[in-house]
């Protein structure tokens, strides 16, 4: 059965950083893209990053290139989303998602909010 069990929500003040971190089980880590999303209230869930299985090469959205850095640990079968000026409009329910190669998306975590004053 595959798990994702993700950790490091929470409030910080705008400006401020924080590391997402995302641990998988039940299926080959190192052999699966991974990606972040995020979703608030009466919003679709939106794509935020993404990295591949091989080569780890990256993906990010728009809105938070520059300031959000996606990374692996295949080692420790764990993703990462560091997060730096965080800004009120960041604030979401963040979600660890993990593909098939060239695959859309078919487990996903439980979702850690992340809340960002002003």
């Amino acid at each position: 059965q595959v798990q994702l069990v993700e950790s490091g929500g929470g409030l910080v003040q705008g400006g401020g950083s924080l590391t997402l971190s995302c641990a998988a089980s039940g299926r080959t880590f190192s052999s699966y893209d991974m990606g972040w999303y995020r979703q608030t209230p009466g919003k679709e869930r939106e794509f935020v990053a993404a990295i591949r299985w091989r080569g780890g090469r990256t993906y990010y959205a728009d809105s938070v290139k520059g300031r959000f850095t996606i990374s692996r640990d295949n080692a420790k079968n764990t993703v990462y989303l560091q997060m730096n000026s965080l800004q009120p409009e960041d604030t979401a329910i963040y979600y660890c998602a993990s593909a098939p190669r060239a695959s859309p998306f078919d487990y996903w975590g439980q979702g850690p909010q992340v809340t960002v004053s002003s």
